[in-house]
C-alpha cells in the first residue's frame, strides 16, 4: 500500500513547521500539499517560511511552491495549523467536500459534534465520526481536533485517575513562550518576566478538559461532572508546558497507589502500537524537583507526559506537577496520532492500515 498524501494548512508557521519534521519519514503518511496565506501562496517554501525548529527543513521541502488556502485541495488527509478565524470555515468547507481534517486550530474544537481526541485519554470518542457524517450529509469527509497546548499534561495525566471519581480541580500553567507562535511574545515582555495571563487559554482548559475526560453516549459526549478553576502564566521558557495540579478525588486512593497507575497506565489496543504512540504515555519522576522542562520535554520523543512532586493536598486532597511538550505532544504530534486511529479505525476513505503495517511510497 502506498503512503497517504497529506496537506498541511498554516504549512509556515512554527506548527505547521512542527507537522513537517514529524511526518518526516513517516511510515504512513507523505508530505504533498504545503498550504499559506496569501503572502506565501505561489512562493516557494524556502522563501515563504523563516524555518525556526532545530535543524533543516527535510529534503526537498524548501522547493515546494506554497499554495493557497482558498484553492481545492488533491490530498485525502489534512492537518490544520491555521489561525483560529482562518480555520473557522476552511475546515469544515474541506470536510464537506469529502477530506479528512485533524486540526490544531481551536475555532471547532468544542461543536457538538466534532471529537477533541487524545487517544491515550478518549479513544472510543473517534467514534463521533459517525454522528458527525450523518447529521452534515458529509460523505468520507470529517473533522476531528485536538486540544489546547496546555490541557494535554491535565488530561493526561488525570485519565488514570478518573476512576477515583474526580470532583474539583485546580490548575495553574507555566506556559511556554512557543504556545504563542512565532514570533510569539515580545522580548521586552518576556525576559526577566512571568505575564499572569494569556489569552483564552483559562477557559480553553476549565471547558476542554472536561470534554476529553466525558464519556460517549452513542451519540454525543457527555462532559465530566467535576468543577475547574484555571489560571494560566506565560514564563520565559521555549519549549513545554507545566501544570500545578490539585484535585479533590472522590475515593482517596494512597499516594503509592496513584503513582503505581500512572507507571503502568496503558490505553486499550490499537493506541499503544500506533506508529506515533509512546510505549507508555506517563512517567514519573522521583526526583523532588521535576518534571522541568528543559530535561522533560523530550520524553517519548515528545510524546509523553512527564509526572511529578505528588503530594498532599490541605485543601483539594492531593496535588502534582505535569509536563508536556506543547508544540509535539501538545500540537502536531497529537493531529498526527489522531490521524494514525482515523486510519486504524476506517474513517479514512480507501486507505485502511493496520498496526505494525508499513506503506511503501
Amino acid at each position: 500500500m502506498r503512503k497517504l498524501n497529506v496537506a498541511i494548512l498554516g504549512a509556515t508557521g512554527a506548527v505547521g513547521q512542527r507537522f513537517i519534521q514529524l511526518l518526516e519519514d513517516h511510515p504512513w503518511f507523505q508530505v504533498a500539499e504545503l498550504i499559506g496565506s496569501s503572502r506565501s501562496a505561489g512562493k516557494t517554501y524556502g522563501d515563504a517560511a523563516r524555518w525556526v525548529l532545530d535543524g533543516n527543513p527535510p529534503a526537498g521541502i524548501t522547493d515546494r511552491v506554497v499554495g493557497a488556502l482558498d484553492e481545492p485541495l488533491e490530498s485525502p488527509l489534512v492537518f490544520s495549523a491555521l489561525p483560529k478565524e482562518a480555520a473557522r470555515l476552511r475546515e469544515l468547507e474541506l470536510a464537506e467536500a469529502g477530506h479528512v481534517v485533524c486540526t490544531n486550530a481551536s475555532a471547532n474544537r468544542m461543536l457538538d459534534d466534532v471529537p477533541l481526541l487524545l487517544p491515550e485519554v478518549n479513544a472510543e470518542h473517534v467514534d463521533l465520526i459517525a454522528v458527525q457524517r450523518a447529521r452534515r450529509g458529509w460523505s468520507g469527509g470529517a473533522l476531528v481536533a485536538n486540544s489546547n497546548c496546555t490541557v494535554m499534561p491535565v488530561v493526561m495525566s488525570l485519565k488514570p485517575l478518573r476512576k477515583y471519581g474526580i470532583r474539583r480541580l485546580h490548575l495553574v500553567s507555566e506556559q511556554a513562550v512557543s504556545g504563542a507562535g512565532y514570533p510569539g511574545v515580545s522580548s521586552m515582555d518576556m525576559i526577566d518576566n512571568i505575564i499572569p495571563y494569556v489569552p483564552g487559554d483559562e477557559d480553553k482548559m476549565e471547558s476542554e478538559s472536561l470534554k476529553m475526560l466525558g464519556s460517549f453516549a452513542g451519540d454525543s459526549i457527555v462532559s465530566l461532572a467535576s468543577t475547574v478553576s484555571a489560571t494560566c502564566t506565560r514564563v520565559p521558557v521555549l519549549d513545554g508546558h507545566l501544570v500545578n495540579i490539585s484535585v479533590d478525588l472522590a475515593e482517596q486512593p494512597s499516594l503509592s497507589a496513584i503513582i503505581d497507575d500512572w507507571q503502568t497506565y496503558q490505553a486499550a489496543s490499537p493506541v499503544p502500537d500506533l506508529p506515533s504512540a509512546p510505549d507508555y504515555p506517563l512517567q514519573y519522576l522521583q526526583q523532588i524537583d521535576r518534571p522541568q522542562p528543559r530535561r522533560d520535554r523530550q520524553a517519548g520523543a515528545g510524546m509523553m507526559t512527564s509526572i511529578g512532586r505528588l503530594r498532599e493536598c490541605p485543601v483539594l486532597g492531593y496535588k502534582f506537577a505535569a509536563l508536556s511538550h506543547n508544540t509535539v505532544r501538545g500540537a502536531a504530534g497529537c493531529s498526527i496520532l489522531n490521524a494514525e486511529l482515523m486510519a486504524v479505525k476506517g474513517y479514512i476513505d480507501g486507505f485502511q492500515m493496520t498496526v505494525g503495517e508499513a506503506a511503501f511510497a
